[in-house]
């Protein structure tokens, strides 16, 4: 007898050796390594190895894959002029999903789909999100566009592109982290959508572009966006409790706060909250970040007893706005992560694959009449 789940909540529908997580005990590890372990002592780079290879790479392993990154991090010929064709009112999300499956016509063989190809044209993809993210962001903005520098690393390059300015040391330490925290979470509903559509053997182009529309959706990737809205509607620290009560006593919806698998703290906001700290020290947010901590202490205090707490989005939102992001670019760096992580999961799919057809349950009437279309 086949049982019917909702939302496949707690079906097992997959095997991976890339992350797994305990969200009783608030456990997150990538290949087993734990994440703060990664966070405090890892790169991006370092970490997409790991997730692509199941290992930690030997120094001049990670070396030739960061050459290999860099190498690819310039659009390619004519894909800068499609970017300036689309409409300045565009959302970012959807001018990633789109440009990524643009990407597709500028490979000579974008079928293949065998796993050392699945590798390649996923470094092809990773290596460009950055600019097309920052590269739109400026074209909206008026501003000229910047070229990629392969002498920086993935976060740096993007940072420069996007402002202008090389980033401080500070600053490229937290969104690195912010990438090594987001690139991949079991088998969401982005990843899962990937790992289904490159099982029926599509192109990489395709899956990563679904999981980005996906991601797309505000119940998966935009929550953190919510968040930053929450904490502008906040007119001063003071106001903070008369408004979190206030949402709590209407039953309405903390932004940032609860998660669909860790019923203790997420493991990634800790790290977060702390490179919150810093960098709203750093660039004068002292404020946002304090209306931030006051928001988790009520919240400590009213509903920590029901395992609500901070989950990642909570403290990335005040991290991004540090950094200078403008609000519709906090899902797109959860994709550009993501990114990472997704094509692990097409690279690992492919190496043992079996096409998803699962079942669904018919509820509908049975011998129905044909009714002509005069008696309707």
């Amino acid at each position: 007898m086949s049982t019917f789940v909702k939302g496949l909540e707690g079906i097992v529908a997959a095997q991976t050796e890339m992350s797994f997580i305990d969200g009783q005990q608030g456990i997150l590890e990538y290949v087993g390594i734990p994440i703060g372990e990664l966070s405090d002592k890892s790169t991006f780079e370092e970490t997409v190895f790991l997730l692509w290879n199941k290992r930690l790479p030997r120094a001049d392993e990670l070396k030739a894959f960061q050459r290999e990154l860099r190498s690819r991090y310039h659009l390619p010929a004519g894909m800068a002029n499609r970017l300036m064709a689309l409409p300045t009112s565009a959302e970012p999300m959807h001018v990633l999903r789109t440009m990524v499956s643009a990407l597709s016509m500028h490979d000579d063989n974008p079928n293949a789909n065998d796993v050392e190809s699945a590798r390649i044209k996923s470094l092809f993809i990773l290596a460009r999100a950055p600019a097309i993210i920052a590269h739109f962001d400026r074209y909206r903005r008026g501003l000229h566009i910047i070229d990629p520098d392969p002498s920086l690393s993935f976060a740096a390059n993007f940072l420069y592109m996007l402002n202008g300015e090389k980033p401080t040391p500070t600053m490229e330490r937290a969104f690195d982290i912010c990438m090594i925290l987001h690139a991949d979470h079991g088998l969401n509903n982005s990843t899962f959508a990937a790992r289904v559509i490159i099982s029926t053997m599509s192109d990489v182009y395709s899956a990563l572009t679904g999981a980005l529309g996906s991601l797309r959706g505000p119940l998966h990737g935009g929550a953190n966006e919510g968040v930053m809205k929450m904490l502008n509607e906040i007119p001063s620290i003071e106001a903070v409790e008369e408004y979190v009560k206030g949402k709590l006593e209407r039953k309405e919806k903390i932004m940032g706060f609860g998660h669909r698998v860790y019923k203790t703290r997420d493991p990634r906001a800790l790290a977060l909250k702390r490179l919150a700290a810093q960098l709203a020290k750093d660039t004068g947010n002292q404020a946002l970040y304090q209306k931030s901590s006051r928001i988790e202490e009520i919240m400590e205090r009213e509903v920590a007893a029901k395992g609500i707490y901070p989950n990642v989005d909570f403290y990335s939102a005040t991290t991004y706005h540090c950094i200078g992001l403008r609000l519709d670019l906090f899902t797109p760096m959860f994709a550009m992560s993501r990114l990472g992580g997704w094509s692990g999961h097409i690279i690992e799919q492919l190496s043992d694959n079996r096409l998803f057809r699962p079942k669904a349950e018919y509820i509908g009437p049975h011998n129905a009449p044909y009714v002509p279309m005069g008696n309707r």
